[in-house]
C-alpha cells in the first residue's frame, strides 16, 4: 500500500518576482529613470531634531531649526495655483505632490521624509503637510516603493531656512 500522506512543508515557497534580485533590478531602473530620464530636482529641507525646541506637551515647534538642504531626485505634480479673495485681500495657494522613491532616500541618502519639513521646487518652497505609501511593489505590503508628500507653499517669513 504507498504512503499517500501529505505533509506541509517545513516553510513557504519563496514569492514569485519579489526575491531581492527583482526588487534590486525595480530601484535600479526607477533610479535611471528619475535621475537621467525625468530629471526634476527639489531641495529638501529636513527639521533638525536635536536642535528645534518642540513643546513638551503637544510637540509642536513655534520656531523650527532646519539642517542643511538635502538635493532630491523626484517626480513632482504641480497642482496650480488658487487665488482667494478674502476681507483681507487676495490670497494665492499653490500645491504639488512629491512622488519620492522610498529605497533610494533611505538606503542611499538616509533621508526620512516628515510632515513638517520643507521642500524647494524652482524658486517657491512648501511645506510637506500630508504623507502616503500608495504604491507596493508587486502588491506585497512588506515592499512600499513610494512616498508621496502633499505640499502647500509656504508663506512668506514662514521658512528662513536657518
Amino acid at each position: 500500500m504507498s504512503d499517500n500522506k501529505w505533509e506541509q512543508p517545513d516553510a513557504p515557497p519563496p514569492p514569485l518576482f519579489t526575491g531581492k534580485k527583482e526588487r534590486d533590478l525595480v530601484k535600479q531602473v526607477n533610479d535611471e529613470l528619475i535621475e537621467r530620464v525625468i530629471g526634476q530636482t527639489i531641495l529638501y529641507y529636513p527639521i533638525s531634531l536635536d536642535k528645534t525646541n518642540y513643546h513638551d506637551l503637544y510637540g509642536e515647534a513655534i520656531k523650527k531649526t532646519f539642517l542643511p538642504p538635502v538635493r532630491v531626485y523626484a517626480l513632482v505634480d504641480w497642482e496650480g495655483s488658487e487665488t482667494t479673495s478674502t476681507n483681507f485681500g487676495i490670497d494665492r495657494h499653490a500645491t504639488i505632490t512629491v512622488h519620492f522613491h522610498k529605497r533610494r532616500l533611505v538606503e542611499d541618502q538616509d533621508l526620512y521624509v516628515r510632515e513638517g519639513d520643507f521642500v524647494q521646487y524652482g524658486d517657491d518652497l512648501y511645506e510637506i503637510v500630508a504623507l502616503g505609501q500608495p504604491n507596493e511593489l508587486f502588491g506585497r505590503t512588506e515592499h512600499k516603493m513610494e512616498i508621496v508628500a502633499k505640499c502647500s507653499m509656504a508663506r512668506k517669513g514662514l521658512f528662513d531656512g536657518s
